[in-house]
């Protein structure tokens, strides 16, 4: 078995009305439960919409240091992600295919590190 993180990053989910995105809730949740039933779950959550709420924690200086923001200012910023423990790269795939088309925008995929 392998990690495997499923994301997409806030600026491809593009613009719908607020009935879509309520449209898409129970189809996201179902995966989810999907998910768990077939025991490769880890995590799974969407992250604070507004980049500006982060904050970033560096000790690049050899002194640690905290600052409001992101670490680095970017068009692009992760919007949410799935974990899931599956043996392969082809069940990963068929994992974010699912949490693609539940959400109905675009995910990526990549496996950790062992």
């Amino acid at each position: 078995m392998a990690e495997y993180i499923i994301f997409f990053n806030q600026q491809w989910v593009g613009d719908h009305s607020p009935e879509w995105f309520s449209s898409r809730g129970p189809l996201g949740r179902a995966v989810i439960e999907d998910m768990k039933v077939a025991g490769v779950y880890v995590f799974a959550g969407g992250l604070e919409e507004e980049p500006e709420k982060a904050f970033s924690a560096a000790a690049t200086s050899g002194t640690l240091t905290f600052a409001d923001g992101p670490y680095v200012d970017t068009e692009q910023f992760v919007g949410g992600l799935t974990i899931v423990d599956v043996a392969d790269d082809d069940a990963a795939r068929y994992w974010a295919g699912r949490v693609a088309e539940a959400c109905g925008w675009p995910q990526e995929v990549r496996r950790f590190k062992s």
